[in-house]
């Protein structure tokens, strides 16, 4: 207690005041006590994905400040593709990163549905999946043909519009035999796959009918391989494909063995491992466009099981595993080489812009992770050491207890959560009066000119949106213009469900996380 007046002594500025604090903890001097419901952050989690909904909106919606949106789209190209979801604080619906979010959230729900259940959120969890699952149903027409965008970014942020207002281009874009695009079809079929193991006992005719989509998918996808950017160039400027479509179809392959356990999926993601980079390349971010960690750490826990070792294919399993370790070693700082950088308070750094993704990511990678480890009795092999499964969680739920809270800034990057959260978020909808408040129609200009510029918190709160996240010194303006720290995307808060789950769940059994925390180690 002494050393903490000591850092209220020295500055009355509350940022140095939380970092000194946070100091002295790394230094083991001060044991950070500040503890969060998990629970509580989990069902705000998933409240989240209402808010970006797209389409005619259910009798059951509990965040009623949003209202029906979207209802003609696709009606130009003679197509149904109402419905999905908003990838961020815009109204564009954008196919891959709205894939990859429901290929996490259906992993989180395979990993940790009984702590799901426990916080009273499995259905709330379901319904997330499947409002993007049923959107996938629609856009898929054919077996080689998938609608893989509705909207255009260039023309939707010439407006500031809510969502229930739109009068730019709701213009759909496809990929098909002619103009193929693997990543996409490679996502959209793992997000199937996924999803159908998490609707294999509640609704087993749903749970098949994905698994056709996704075979078919991932059958078009790799049977015409090309950048789905290249036939869609309006998607470039905004979820351009910098990592190429070998991981998705690797990252494909596995899910749909998990879900089939047909092994012909297992051979193509072992055979291709090379060719296609899956053991060649060591990484050290995990997003919607980069797959490599996950499928490595995905191959690498299937090393244990008898059949595998079997096939033939030890080596190539040991490269995967190889490839896998060194991610999760980068990430707690424990390769000799290259390392993820971290801010001065511990806080996982990847870029700039919406580092919080990343944060997310690796932390549920982590999460599961320590689980295998666990179960298998194993300790994760790093250049300076090994490291048990107790300390990878851990490190895990620093980072989830940065995102609430324990953080320099003392403030909670999930909306909604705790007592101060950013209150101007990049955000059309949640920017501008509600359309419960006033139906009238608020036009594209009449946006930026009036709400935009408001230093007034937004009227409506977007509750579980996890935003960019501070900057490399865990700085943070909560400011409507800075899109690169206030913006939430459906991807950021995906992943982070999994591991609150966990987190929940481990709490309320033993309570073995109450260990104190070094903030940077």
């Amino acid at each position: 207690m002494e050393d903490k007046r000591r850092c209220f002594s020295l500055s009355q500025n509350k940022f140095l005041q939380h970092w000194c604090v946070l100091f002295l903890s790394s230094l083991a001097i001060l044991p950070l006590t500040q503890s969060f419901n998990y629970g509580k952050a989990l069902s705000k989690s998933l409240l989240y994905f209402e808010s970006q909904r797209s389409g005619r909106l259910p009798y059951n919606q509990r965040v009623t400040w949003r209202h029906h949106s979207g209802l003609t789209d696709g009606l130009e190209q003679g197509v149904d593709l109402v419905g999905g979801y908003y990838d961020a604080g815009d109204n564009v619906k954008f196919g891959l990163p709205m894939a990859f979010t429901i290929t996490m959230l259906s992993w989180g729900v395979i990993e940790y549905g009984d702590e799901i259940s426990s916080a009273g959120e499995y259905t709330h969890a379901l319904e997330a999946i499947k409002w993007g699952t049923d959107y996938f149903i629609k856009a898929h027409t054919h077996p080689n043909v998938l609608w893989v965008e509705v909207g255009d970014g260039d023309t939707d942020h010439y407006c500031w519009q809510r969502p229930e207002d739109m009068t730019t281009s709701r213009q759909a874009y496809k990929v098909d035999e002619k103009n193929p695009g693997s990543e996409v079809a490679g996502e959209t079929a793992a997000a199937m796959a996924a999803a159908s193991i998490v609707f294999r006992k509640t609704n087993p005719h749903y749970s098949h009918l994905l698994l056709q989509h996704a075979e078919q998918l991932f059958e078009f996808g790799d049977k015409f391989r090309g950048k789905y950017d290249e036939s869609v160039r309006v998607v470039k400027g905004y979820y351009p494909s910098v990592s190429g479509f070998k991981d998705e179809l690797l990252w494909a392959a596995l899910w749909l063995y998990k879900a089939t356990d047909k092994e012909d999926y297992l051979r193509y993601a072992l055979e291709k491992a090379n060719e296609f980079g899956g053991i060649t390349w060591a990484i050290t971010e995990f997003s919607w466009d980069v797959k490599f960690p996950a499928l490595q750490i995905i191959a690498s826990m299937l090393l244990t099981e008898e059949n595998h070792r079997e096939m033939g294919f030890k080596l190539v399993f040991e490269q995967y595993r190889s490839k896998a370790e060194y991610y999760l070693c980068a990430c707690l700082n424990k390769n000799n080489g290259s390392n993820v950088n971290r801010t001065p308070a511990g806080l996982l750094y990847i870029r700039q812009w919406n580092n919080m993704q990343y944060v997310t990511n690796a932390a549920f990678l982590l999460t599961v992770y320590s689980d295998y480890l666990r179960a298998s009795n194993q300790r994760l092999r790093c250049d300076r050491g090994k490291v048990g499964p107790e300390e990878v969680l851990l490190f895990a739920r620093t980072q989830a207890d940065y995102i609430l809270g324990a953080n320099p800034m003392g403030m909670s990057y999930l909306v909604g959560y705790g007592s101060r959260y950013p209150q101007r978020m990049h955000h059309r909808g949640a920017s501008i009066e509600s359309y419960k408040e006033n139906k009238g129609f608020i036009g594209c200009t009449q946006g930026y000119d009036y709400w935009y510029p408001r230093n007034d918190p937004n009227p409506n709160v977007v509750v579980g949106a996890l935003v960019g996240g501070p900057d490399q010194m865990d700085r943070f303006s909560d400011d409507r213009k800075n899109f690169m720290q206030t913006e939430a995307c459906t991807y950021n808060t995906a992943s982070l469900v999994g591991v609150l789950a966990k987190l929940h769940g481990v709490e309320e059994e033993d309570g073995y996380l109450n260990t104190p925390l070094l903030a940077s180690s």
